[in-house]
């Protein structure tokens, strides 16, 4: 059993480390993706490209990332407990972070994570979109956005659930995308930061 958790683990880590941001740039003819904008292998980073229509594409793909290995958990493992479903499914997340292809040097999560807590909880997903969508239409600023809607997660698992290892689990998932985030929370601070554009 062992053996076959770490083999589903490194399945996960593999899908999720799958950089479809400079894949589809680069096969769209907008060179390096780590080359534009923030540098940012992610779905905000495409957009500053002036093809929304890619950067959805990209945002699909990395949400569908983090969703896919609960599929594959449900369709050929029944029965496993939750705590231990998100634990082997998160790598898919880690994997989007910190890609092997790209000497661990990945996106931030967000999408990913989306798609991961879609699979964990439709509800809390759904409130994840919700409250990014609102504080983005606020304030234009996909960064802010994110780190406000990663950080309301445990929250709503402590009221949802009372396994507290999984609150904990959340926190701990909650610090990775917030440490991702240090570079623009540092530009928020500063009000540096670049905010969302879409009139191209």
């Amino acid at each position: 059993m062992i053996t076959t958790n770490i083999i589903i683990i490194v399945i996960f880590y593999l899908i999720g480390s799958l950089p479809f941001a400079l894949i589809l740039t680069k096969l769209s003819g907008f060179g390096d993706i780590r080359k534009i904008g923030s540098g940012n292998v992610g779905a905000t980073n495409v957009l500053r490209t002036g093809n929304k229509f890619l950067a959805f594409i990209v945002l699909g793909l990395d949400i569908i990332k983090g969703f896919i290995p609960f599929l594959i958990l449900e369709f050929y493992f029944d029965g496993i407990d939750l705590l231990i479903k998100l634990f082997i499914c998160h790598f898919a997340v880690l994997g989007h972070i910190f890609p092997i292809w790209l000497k661990f040097k990945g996106g931030k999560g967000v999408a990913t994570y989306i798609g991961f807590l879609i699979g964990a909880n439709s509800l809390i997903g759904f409130l994840f979109l919700i409250t990014w969508m609102i504080v983005a239409l606020i304030t234009k600023y996909s960064s802010l956005s994110s780190v406000i809607a990663t950080l309301i997660v445990p929250l709503c698992f402590f009221f949802i659930n009372s396994n507290y290892y999984i609150v904990i689990f959340f926190i701990y998932l909650t610090l990775i995308i917030i440490l991702k985030h240090q570079k623009n929370i540092k530009r928020l601070l500063n009000k540096t930061e670049n905010k969302i554009k879409l009139s191209k």
